[in-house]
């Protein structure tokens, strides 16, 4: 565990907690429990987070009587979870489990066209009794639909976070050339990963997608897990980073 002057975050997509096809379909999400414990991060950003799948628990025998972000939450946290898409079998979005206590959350809806449904969740901490504000985004599969929805979230930081507040910003990006870096930077967002750190596919990381951006903390360090364990619970590998404030 950190320090109190050192946050230590988390991104994972971890597509809802299954992997596999058709009868090679598995279930991941416990193994996934024991993953983001072994982050040991203060704050996990999770995406693709179930909320409730009929399909799922009809074909699964061990699926969780709970929602996902209620499973894989550890002892102490909290899990703030908000619906991104709906489906015929259920519902799934982004979620955040925090080991410093939540003041306040809320989601937008910042989807750009009809076959896609994307949110984003802004978490309100107190971190040692100072007001961190986090973003869990999963944005769009087209270049131009990521373009518009960072503009988006540029109005909602604008109209929603202090200035003075440290903000951070971690998600899928789905940003394969890394063209969200310059207007992410207009709001004083920075991702502080230095070298790029390829995060999917899982099994052979060749790009990075997941990232972690922030303004107000000093960046310290940064880390993506591998290993045949990592490769199989998700297409993506996490990704942490420790920021000093």
């Amino acid at each position: 565990m950190m320090g109190l002057k050192t946050l230590r975050v988390a991104t994972y997509n971890i597509h809802k907690g299954v992997q596999g096809l058709g009868p090679a379909r598995r279930l991941e999400i416990h193994n996934l429990g024991h993953a983001v414990e072994q982050l040991d991060a203060d704050i996990v950003c999770l995406q693709e987070v179930r909320k409730a799948h009929r399909l799922g628990q009809r074909h699964f025998a061990h699926w969780p009587d709970m929602p996902q972000a209620d499973f894989l939450r550890p002892e102490g946290f909290v899990a703030v979870y908000r619906t991104n898409a709906v489906t015929r079998h259920g519902e799934h979005g982004n979620a955040l489990l925090s080991r410093w206590p939540v003041v306040g959350h809320q989601h937008e809806d910042i989807s750009d066209h009809g076959f896609e449904q994307r949110g984003l969740l802004h978490v309100q901490l107190s971190v040692d009794q100072r007001e961190v504000h986090v973003i869990v985004v999963h944005l769009g599969l087209l270049a131009g639909s990521r373009l518009r929805q960072v503009r988006r979230l540029f109005d909602f930081v604008e109209r929603e976070v202090p200035a003075h507040a440290p903000l951070i910003v971690a998600g899928d990006f789905n940003d394969w050339a890394r063209r969200l870096d310059r207007p992410l930077a207009q709001m004083g967002l920075r991702c502080h990963h230095g070298l790029p750190t390829p995060t999917f596919p899982a099994r052979m990381p060749m790009v990075q997608l997941d990232r972690i951006y922030a303004r107000g903390l000093r960046p310290v360090s940064s880390h993506t897990p591998h290993g045949a364990i990592w490769a199989r619970m998700s297409d993506h590998l996490p990704l942490t980073a420790e920021f000093a404030f």
